[in-house]
């Protein structure tokens, strides 16, 4: 058996905001390499990366896709990564797996930005990666600005490889800072050698420098050349390159236009030549590369009517052959994807990602390893979910397989999460924002016939009182047998908020017996599950205080019963009042956007408590600040629409709050 060595494959993670072009420029690789005969298009639904009936519906990536292709020798692995920022979650489980990332971003400084939870989940992780500008021919910000931009939201420094010649829709060319040759674009085909422009040689010997100083940052021999004016070897330079970038020191960066195949072919040779070997990539995840059981991780599960389910995993170590055991589980299927379809291997080797057919019990993340117990590798914790819709089903017979469906759907994306709300008696399907629900609700209907209907979830709303009472209630029935005959008298008086429900009893000389005293208890129970507003009451302390028997017609039942009589009589006369979740966030924003973020959470009845510089981003601040639950989908899009689609928070439930006399009024007058 025989698989190609780790030192012929290469894995690289297609990155960016949406519409930065980052599935045009897969479709351009796949076709400069010959992977593909003809390319595609996002908007006209037939492109490699968007090949779900979901990602077609809405133009843009909704999962990973991967694809694989062949050049001068060198075995590649793509995975195209959504863009949008509400499916991060599969594309920060798909990077953990790859030996590089490419970052697609657009040529505009004021964009920057959007690229910026990429570039801190890249560098956090120590994943190597590039960025490429694409769609220059649309360029309106000099480059010298976009880079200026760019590096300020990079931790590590920008290395520019190529020097664009033209702008705009003038761009007709590069210059190699490393070689100096000049290149001429042509559509449909391989750039060609061009003398320099004069023109272009003083901005190109700057640039040049600039290129020079950073490499020498890391390269003392470098430096020594440069301070001595010593014209630097290319082969030098290029082993500089090489070596920056496989510890992650440096970002290169790459110009082109994607859609017309300017500047792929430079990248190709880059990612051939400078992104680090498989065997590299695993020992910067410490694993031993050589020797050893296989050793592989899962970074996507997919669900298919079809083929049932698929593990999309990255090899790090060993051969794995179909049919083999590994993790207690036999693998009924292995295979290459490229987009929809599927080419079944015999065997694939280490740097190498693949799908394995039907691990049952396997899950994204999941360390996958045959024969002796290996360390489990680092994993993407699920991000906090900050958006929710009730969901049931259309038709009431396919309730029973909902809960089976749902299960697949969660595993196929770790960042949904569902609960039965016990208060609203209604299931809640959390997720990142509103297309992505909408997303999963289609998938619900494509992938197991289960058309579901979705609404805003209701606020699960409590009451409580804010002055003391005493209630009698008496239960008196007679039937021709035995009568029921309960008596009791209460005094109900509202606590602390917080402090949730007691209960306590100060009877003397028997005037309810002891038996009966837990039916009271049980009573006052019921009667709070429904106030007189209509919701559960909380925060309440109820004493029972006296009451009367019957010798032959009381019964536990009977001082239930009176209980929950005192309580309904009560409670009304206790002035009860209206409470509300309230939840603590933690708002990360850019700086520029502190005082736009800080007006919505005022704006949404929200209550700043601080905020303060972000300690792991420089330019962003932290925003701690309590807000209503029933504002939190609003916020949620609003954030993001107000900070370029980065602003993010997490939340965590904080207390119960009285809702604002005026609002209570219209809450109320709904029921």
């Amino acid at each position: 058996m025989t698989t190609s060595t780790s030192a012929h494959w290469r894995s690289i993670a297609i990155v960016g905001p949406y519409q930065s072009g980052k599935s045009t420029l897969l479709e351009s690789l796949l076709f400069v390499t010959g992977a593909i005969s003809r390319k595609g298009a996002v908007e006209d639904g037939n492109s490699v990366a968007d090949g779900t009936a979901e990602a077609r519906a809405r133009q843009m990536g909704v999962e990973v896709n991967a694809a694989f292709a062949e050049y001068q020798g060198v075995q590649l692995s793509f995975l195209d990564c959504p863009g949008s920022i509400e499916f991060a979650q599969e594309t920060w489980n798909a990077l953990i797996g790859v030996d590089a990332a490419i970052v697609v971003c657009e040529p505009e400084a004021t964009r920057a930005l959007t690229v910026a939870p990429l570039l801190k989940f890249l560098d956090d992780w120590q994943i190597p990666h590039g960025l490429f500008i694409n769609k220059m021919d649309r360029a309106s910000t000099p480059l010298k600005e976009v880079l200026a931009a760019l590096q300020s939201i990079s931790s590590r420094p920008l290395a520019l490889r190529q020097f664009p010649i033209g702008q705009g829709d003038r761009l007709s060319g590069f210059i190699d800072l490393v070689s100096e040759q000049a290149w001429q674009y042509h559509v449909g085909g391989p750039p060609d050698p061009i003398v320099l422009p004069e023109i272009y040689r003083s901005d190109e010997q700057a640039a040049r420098a600039e290129l020079l100083e950073v490499l020498a940052e890391f390269d003392d021999h470098l430096l020594e050349e440069l301070v001595e004016e010593i014209e630097p070897p290319e082969a030098e330079i290029r082993s500089d390159l090489k070596r920056d970038l496989e510890d992650d020191l440096i970002v290169p960066v790459f110009c082109g236009v994607a859609l017309r195949d300017f500047g792929v072919r430079p990248l190709l040779a880059a990612l051939l030549s400078e992104v680090p070997e498989a065997a590299c990539s695993a020992r910067h995840r410490g694993i031993a590369a050589i020797g050893g059981p296989p050793v592989a991780q899962v970074l996507k599960t997919f669900y298919s009517p079809q083929s049932g389910k698929l593990s999309l995993v990255r090899i790090w170590r060993g051969v794995l052959a179909d049919g083999a055991q590994i993790n207690g589980a036999r693998l009924a299927g292995l295979y290459r994807l490229c987009g929809q379809q599927q080419t079944a291997l015999a065997a694939a080797g280490p740097g190498e990602i693949v799908a394995l057919g039907r691990l049952e019990g396997i899950k994204t993340g999941d360390t996958l390893a045959l024969g002796l117990q290996e360390t489990p590798l680092a994993r993407c914790a699920p991000l906090t979910p900050v958006f929710a819709l009730a969901i049931f089903p259309e038709k009431r017979a396919d309730e029973v397989k909902f809960s089976a469906a749902v299960a697949k759907l969660l595993e196929e994306d770790p960042s949904l999460s569902w609960e039965q709300n016990s208060s609203t008696r209604e299931v809640v399907l959390w997720g990142q924002g509103e297309i992505h629900l909408q997303v999963a609700l289609d998938r619900l209907r494509r992938k197991y016939n289960l058309p579901m209907q979705s609404r805003p979830p209701q606020v699960p709303y409590r009451e409580t009182i804010r002055r003391a009472w005493s209630s009698h209630g008496r239960y008196k029935h007679q039937t021709g047998g035995h009568g029921q005959f309960g008596d009791v008298y209460l005094d109900i008086r509202p606590l602390a908020r917080g402090e949730g429900f007691q209960f306590a009893e100060t009877i003397v000389g028997g005037a309810v017996p002891r038996q009966y005293i837990p039916g009271v208890e049980t009573g006052v129970r019921e009667a709070l599950e429904r106030g007189p507003l209509g919701y559960p009451v909380v925060d309440v302390a109820v004493t029972l205080t006296n009451g009367s028997y019957h010798t032959v017609d009381s019964s536990e039942q009977a001082f239930k019963q009176a209980a929950r009589i005192a309580m309904h009589e009560g409670l009304p006369r206790c002035e009860p009042v209206l409470l509300e979740p309230i939840v603590e966030l933690d708002v990360s924003v850019p700086v520029e956007f502190t005082a736009r973020a800080l007006r919505l959470l005022s704006g949404k009845r929200g209550q700043i408590l601080h905020y303060q510089g972000d300690g792991e981003r420089r330019d962003w601040d932290c925003i701690n600040a309590f807000l209503p639950l029933a504002q939190m989908n609003e916020f949620a899009v609003e954030l993001r629409s107000l900070s370029l689609g980065v602003g993010c928070f997490a939340w965590r439930p904080a207390h119960l709050q009285e809702v604002p006399e005026k609002l209570a009024e219209r809450l109320l007058a709904r029921t």
